[in-house]
C-alpha cells in the first residue's frame, strides 16, 4: 500500500459529478488541482449502509476542507452510472458535490494498495495529499467500520501547520516547541 512520502500515482479514471446529466465519459486525473491539497477517499460499495454515513459526513464538512485549499474526491470501484443512480436516490447523497471516482476496474485503487483480497472492493481508505501530489495521511478501516470526516480534517489542519502537534491538538491550540 502507497503511504505517508509516496507521490500519487499518475492516473486518469472516469468520474461522476451532480445529477442533472447522464455519465458521458468525464474523467480524473492526478494532475487535477493545482496548488491544492487532496482528501481522496475511498468506500467499498455504493448502496450499501456505512457508506453513504461516511459520503454525507465529508460533504458537511466540505466548505470546511475548501476554506483549507483541499477538494474532497470520493471514489469507488463502482460505475458512474451507479454512482448517478444512487446519488438520485438519495438527497443526502445528491447534495455531496464533489467528484466521485469511478474506479470500475480497480485501476487507482490497486496502484494506491487498498483493494481487498477475499471482496475484490477498496478498504475505507482516506489519503491526505498536499499541493505537490505527495501522500502526506494514511488511514485505512476494514469493511465494517466508517471514518471520522472530522478527524481527517483535524490533520488536515496539523498538516499544513508544518508545527509538531501533540495528541488531540487541534486548529488553534499551541503547538510543540522544542526546548533549546
Amino acid at each position: 500500500m502507497l503511504t505517508v512520502g509516496d507521490k500519487l500515482p499518475e492516473f486518469t479514471v472516469p468520474v461522476q459529478q451532480g445529477t442533472s446529466a447522464l455519465p458521458a465519459g468525464e474523467t480524473l486525473s492526478h494532475d487535477a488541482f493545482p496548488g491544492k491539497w487532496k482528501v481522496l477517499f475511498y468506500w467499498p460499495k455504493d448502496f450499501t449502509f456505512v457508506c453513504p454515513t461516511e459520503i454525507v459526513g465529508y460533504s458537511e464538512l466540505r466548505e470546511d476542507f475548501a476554506d483549507r485549499d483541499a477538494v474532497l474526491i470520493g471514489a469507488s470501484t463502482d460505475t458512474a452510472h451507479v454512482h448517478l443512480a444512487w446519488r438520485k436516490s438519495d438527497p443526502d447523497l445528491a447534495a455531496a458535490d464533489f467528484p466521485w471516482i469511478a474506479d470500475n476496474g480497480a485501476v487507482l485503487a490497486s496502484k494506491l494498495g487498498i483493494l481487498d483480497k477475499n471482496e475484490h472492493v477498496a478498504f475505507r481508505a482516506t489519503f491526505i495529499v498536499d499541493p505537490d501530489n505527495v501522500i502526506q495521511a494514511v488511514q485505512v478501516n476494514g469493511l465494517n467500520v466508517g471514518r471520522n470526516p472530522a478527524e481527517t480534517l483535524r490533520v488536515l489542519d496539523a498538516l499544513q501547520t508544518d508545527e509538531l502537534c501533540p495528541c488531540n491538538w487541534n486548529k488553534g491550540d499551541d503547538v510543540l516547541q522544542v526546548a533549546a
